[in-house]
């Protein structure tokens, strides 16, 4: 049964225009700070560019990933320094990840970064992660190891026109450095430390709370109703013409949060806490919540905001062995109307033994409906985030990390989690589906409802509290949102909000292919031994921008039960062979370490966080429903999204080599066009004569080898044969190209024996930049690897003569095929 309700529109009145989007410089994504200045344009198609990653797997295809250190330095410098990351021509650093131990990364010495011959940063790595070289190294984004429960991140976009370098004093035994690959320099500035970009600070701090695009002009609301009994659709036909989703927002009332959850906090007693909190400044009234552990009886503070009394928070008899409880006032609108910041304090009145806070959640009342406009999670695995809070606390007497439960009906929670598991939400553009994914899941959280909270969706779990996404998502005619009911029980009282604004640039935009319609691919299943978990594999061109995943293991107690994240991401775009990046464990990608483990805590493993584009969501065991081990882990890729122009292949593997049994659930997030951006026009087989012959091949000198060997990642037990030929005087050949072309993608096969491989790029004997290889595995020796040459250089014409000149010094130049592909006629950039 199929029901069409009807809207309620509440119109935005008095939204100020926010900055548009910056241009696209050429063909690129946004570059440096626009990357999260713009974020309104992640369906922005991104041909002129290629997401890569230096990373210490274990280039023999098994687990040493960092372990030993053994492939963590491409090479070791003259000084003693390890070289982590070398790049030449224009591209920007997206993203940093290490773990070394589970509390610290000192031993890893100092960190440089250099961009264009200049040192950018120098420094102790632990003082960079810990923030305290100040902006725009801060949280959060840097985060150390309370942070992200045992990694080290920075995520400070860092661009360059010519040439990158990353060293660090010591070997950093795991790490990965993920960056950008640009065809040419236009539109990039190199990366300036001075720029403290407070601004996107200020915009990331408020992740999981505040939308991080600008405000859309004309945007208006959807309301309605969500009643689907069991077995049936609710289908919202929304706005025609061209538009763009802003915020999609859900409210399920009989869903309750998940009882089980592990939280670090403090406790004092005669003293006190205080904080500055974010409200609405149209607000009609303020609620404050705060989770306490009722194991502590008799705890009486009094609540005051700005000075003046606003209630007292009291938890009654303790309940024995401790158990989470959320209390919370509601703080009339004459002590918070007209004001954008509170300043909240509570003081100890009495107690068996001290009080105790955990985190806190502020509500504004706008428009009659409970708003979350903050959080706070107090503890010592959020020092940032109290700092940024500025909070305080006087008389402490305990901080630490608890595992309790809330009081909750089994049934009810059992009947929760199904609704989240099996009410799927369907986006439907332009008459194409193309979200279809548990509303669960699709939120953040594929096992209850665990308080989730990312830079692009979040769930609020207070009573009635909203599920909320933010990823733009354009539509050029006509969309309709669904809630589709399987879950076998009925879904009552809930409603759907739906905000979305003109925008007439969308249309052409999907018509012509430089823009791709937002898409949510989830699915699950039992993991398959020897085959890695798909993330996604999709055809045509687009940008993917990352994944929430729900792990169920299967291994039962005895054994290591969290052996499944023994497994490292894989992804493979373009059809390629070899994976563009390679990582070193599941935590890893989730830029955690050591299976997201406390080390402040007794080395508690599966402990959640929360970092605007990574965390762990929740862990569960047995006593939550799980069979064994159960955990939800997120990882958006804002800065280093992945674009494909032909395919892409995004997998994981569950355990080393993929070999521990589990049940795997996720749901990509990703931007996407049918169409292929990318064409074959020719290819050049090095090791045979006719087709030396037929392109003008020329390479004096060259040596010819049957090489017999792997690619690495999926392919690395496959053994293929091929010649290979190695040089190191100049190599020409002409290769056919389409007349229409928007820049060319050169992909060869070679053999990465010898690491370090470089070459000067020449089109028409116009230099285009140097071709430089570090890599290098004597295990996997086949390689895939590709090299953007910008329109610039090679519009208009049917055919074109390319010249590679091995640069003095560097090893042999080694390909087996040259395949040329033409890249389809970006539109003009935007303004």
């Amino acid at each position: 049964m199929m029901v069409v309700v009807g809207l309620v529109l509440a119109f935005l009145v008095g939204v100020p225009a926010g900055a548009a989007p910056a241009p696209a410089a050429s063909d690129k994504g946004p570059v440096g700070w626009d990357t999260y200045r713009s974020i309104d344009g992640l369906a922005r198609m991104r041909p002129g560019e290629q997401v890569k990653q230096f990373s210490s797997f274990d280039r023999t295809g098994h687990n040493d990933d960092g372990f030993a250190g053994t492939y963590s330095c491409l090479r070791e410098e003259p000084n003693g320094d390890c070289l982590l990351a070398d790049a030449r021509g224009a591209g920007e650093i997206s993203s940093i990840w290490f773990t070394y131990e589970s509390t610290t990364v000192a031993a890893i010495g100092r960190i440089t970064i250099e961009l264009d011959g200049r040192v950018v940063l120098q420094a102790p790595l632990q003082d960079v992660v810990n923030g305290s070289r100040g902006a725009p190294f801060v949280w959060p984004l840097v985060g150390n190891s309370a942070d992200t429960m045992g990694g080290a991140v920075i995520k400070v976009p860092m661009p360059y026109t010519r040439s990158m370098r990353i060293t660090t004093e010591n070997n950093p035994h795991f790490y990965h450095v993920t960056y950008r690959q640009f065809a040419d320099a236009n539109g990039v500035r190199t990366f300036n430390p001075n720029d403290r970009a407070t601004d996107v600070v200020q915009r990331l701090r408020g992740f999981g709370v505040n939308d991080p695009k600008p405000a859309a002009p004309g945007a208006r609301a959807q309301v309605a109703p969500v009643d689907v009994p069991a077995g049936s659709a609710v289908s919202v036909p929304l706005p025609g013409g061209a538009r763009r989703i802003t915020q999609l927002s859900l409210r399920l009332p009989q869903v309750i949060a998940a009882p089980g959850l592990s939280d670090d906090g403090r406790a004092y007693g005669p003293g006190g806490s205080a904080f500055t909190a974010t409200v609405a400044p149209d607000n009609d009234g303020v609620r404050i919540t705060r989770r306490i552990d009722a194991g502590i009886g008799e705890q009486r503070a009094d609540l005051l905001v700005g000075g003046q009394p606003a209630g007292q928070f009291t938890s009654g008899p303790a309940r024995a062995g401790g158990g989470w409880v959320d209390q919370t006032i509601e703080v009339p609108a004459a002590l918070t109307r007209n004001r954008s910041q509170l300043q909240v304090a509570t003081r100890f009145v009495s107690s068996s033994e001290d009080v105790n806070e955990f985190r806190y959640e502020v509500h504004s009342k706008v428009g009659g409906q409970w708003v979350r406009t903050d959080v706070l999670d107090v503890g010592h695995n959020h020092a940032n985030e109290e700092a940024v809070h500025g909070y305080t606390v006087d008389g402490e007497r305990w901080s630490g990390l608890r595992h309790f439960r809330y009081a909750a009906d089994p049934g009810q929670a059992a009947a929760s989690e199904a609704v989240l598991e099996g009410l799927r939400l369907r986006l439907t553009f332009d008459g194409q589906t193309t979200v279809d994914a548990p509303v669960g899941e699709f939120f953040g959280s594929g096992l209850g409802k665990y308080a989730s909270r990312t830079l692009l969706h979040s769930i609020d779990t207070t009573d009635n509290g909203a599920y909320t996404t933010w990823w733009p998502m354009p539509y050029g005619r006509s969309a309709v949102a669904e809630l589709v009911n399987t879950s076998g029980v009925p879904v009552a009282g809930g409603s759907l909000e739906v905000t979305s604004a003109p925008d007439s640039a969308v249309a052409s935009g999907l018509a012509d292919g430089s823009l791709g319609y937002f898409h949510a691919t989830q699915h699950r299943g039992g993991t398959v031994s020897g085959q890695d978990w798909n993330f996604l594999t999709a055809q045509g061109r687009g940008v993917f921008y990352g994944v929430t995943t729900s792990m169920r293991g299967g291994i039962p107690p005895g054994q290591n039960q969290l052996n499944y994240l023994e497994g490292d991401e894989r992804m493979y775009p373009d059809g390629s062979a070899s994976p563009a990046m390679h990582g070193t464990g599941s935590e890893d990608f989730y830029e955690s370490g050591w299976y997201f483990q406390d080390g402040r805590d007794g080395g508690v493993e599966g402990v959640p966080y929360g970092m605007p584009q990574a965390g762990l969501v929740s862990r569960e065991d047995g006593t939550d429903g799980c069979r064994y081990v159960c955990l939800n882990a997120y990882r958006l890729m804002i800065g280093d999204g992945v674009p494909f122009g032909n395919g892409i292949e995004f997998d994981i593997e569950h355990g080393d080599r993929s070999s521990m049994p589990a049940d795997y659930s996720s749901t990509a997030y990703w931007y996407g066009q049918g169409a292929p951006s990318l064409s074959q026009s020719d290819v050049v087989e090095v090791g045979d004569d006719a087709s030396r012959s037929q392109h003008g091949y020329s390479a004096p000198g060259d040596t010819r080898e049957s090489l017999t060997s792997t690619f690495e990642g999926k392919g690395d037990t496959t053994p293929v044969t091929g010649t290979t030929t190695s040089t190191t005087q100049p190599v020409t050949f002409t290769a056919r190209v389409d007349q229409a072309n928007g820049g060319l993608r050169l992909h060869r096969v070679s053999d990465q024996a010898q690491a370090f491989q470089h070459a000067r790029v020449f089109v028409n004997d116009r230099l285009v930049g140097e071709w430089y290889q570090p890599l290098g595995n004597t295990h996997s020796r086949w390689l895939e690897d590709s090299f953007d040459i910008p329109a610039s250089a090679t519009a208009g014409q049917t055919s074109v003569q390319v010249r590679l000149e091995p640069v003095a010094g560097a090893p042999a130049w080694s390909a087996a095929r040259y395949t040329v592909f033409s890249q389809a006629t970006p539109p003009p950039a935007q303004d």
